[in-house]
């Protein structure tokens, strides 16, 4: 989340799945403006995971056209989504019963 923060990603939402879902634990959802903006959230993400956690994705989908990208983690996976896009999936709504987690500020 905090990696997503510091690329101005918006309405970031972090979503526990445990006992809902067997693929995933959390989801983290976050908002970039353009495509530029998203590729450079994934990228920022991907390598805070790397060097604070040593984790790698096991994939990436969706990282040219940036209009949603997914990645990976195991249990964790991070959406990163253009507006419209994010407004048409609206995962929120998908996946309602799982908890928000509210992350303090830092």
């Amino acid at each position: 989340m905090r990696a997503a923060e510091a690329k101005k990603a918006t309405d970031i939402k972090v979503l526990d799945l445990t006992g809902i879902t067997s693929f995933a634990d959390f989801f983290v959802i976050a908002t970039g403006a353009n495509p530029r903006q998203i590729q450079a959230i994934s990228d920022e993400v991907g390598m805070q995971l790397k060097q604070q956690a040593g984790e790698l994705p096991l994939s990436v989908e969706g990282y040219t056209q940036a209009e949603w990208v997914l990645a990976d983690y195991g249990d964790l996976l991070i959406h990163i989504f253009s507006p419209k896009a994010r407004e048409y999936y609206d995962l929120g709504r998908l996946w309602r019963s799982a908890r928000t987690v509210e992350i303090p500020a830092e």
